[in-house]
């Protein structure tokens, strides 16, 4: 077992990969490390799986049910889940951890709405009172250490952000996807669809 940090072990992991062999390594980090729970609900990787599932039945594209099924490799990343008693004491970014990460190997019209999704909770929390309220537990707390509700100026700023439909979508996915004992594909079943969308260099 290694003492190497999470990001750096991955890196390590995948260089010189390319193709189906790196999303290989990612499909397998997905699986091991999602095994533990985000929300009250569904362990992380069923919540992915959840979420592309959605993402592929409401008739989204590759490149969106891509994004609903890497959007929250952050938390895999910096080990943020139920079983540390310090889980959801403070806002580890884990939306900026994951697309910082994936920059690399796929384009921006993946990697913003990844980067935008909480944001986009937060622009819908300010937009529209109900929303706020079919938040899961886990969510209306992580809401709060994300900054709550936007600021005018803020609101604006996202507003004018060529991303923010699909982040909004995804954000919406986001919030679908926590359903206990749902039937899911197998990870390995959105391989071809992930590798369709990584940058030509790694394809």
């Amino acid at each position: 077992m290694t003492d190497m940090p999470i990001r750096e072990q991955l890196e390590q992991d995948t260089a010189g990969t390319a193709g189906e062999a790196l999303i290989d390594v990612l499909f397998d980090f997905i699986s091991q490390r999602g095994q533990s729970n985000y929300d009250e609900s569904v362990t992380q990787i069923q919540h992915a799986l959840q979420c592309a599932q959605l993402a592929q039945t409401r008739g989204f594209g590759d490149e969106a049910v891509t994004s609903a099924l890497l959007h929250d490799i952050g938390h895999l990343l910096v080990d943020e889940h139920d079983a540390h008693q310090n889980f959801l004491d403070q806002d580890m970014n884990h939306e900026d951890v994951g697309a910082n990460l994936l920059d690399k190997w796929f384009p921006e019209k993946i990697t913003d709405p990844i980067r935008l999704h909480v944001a986009a909770k937060r622009y819908l929390c300010s937009t529209d009172p109900a929303y706020y309220e079919q938040l899961s537990e886990a969510s209306k707390r992580s809401f709060k250490l994300q900054g709550g509700s936007l600021t005018p100026q803020e609101q604006e700023d996202f507003e004018r952000n060529p991303h923010l439909p699909l982040a909004v979508e995804l954000r919406r996915l986001d919030d679908l996807g926590k359903r206990p004992n749902q039937m899911v594909p197998a990870i390995n079943d959105f391989k071809a669809t992930v590798s369709a969308c990584l940058r030509p260099e790694f394809a």
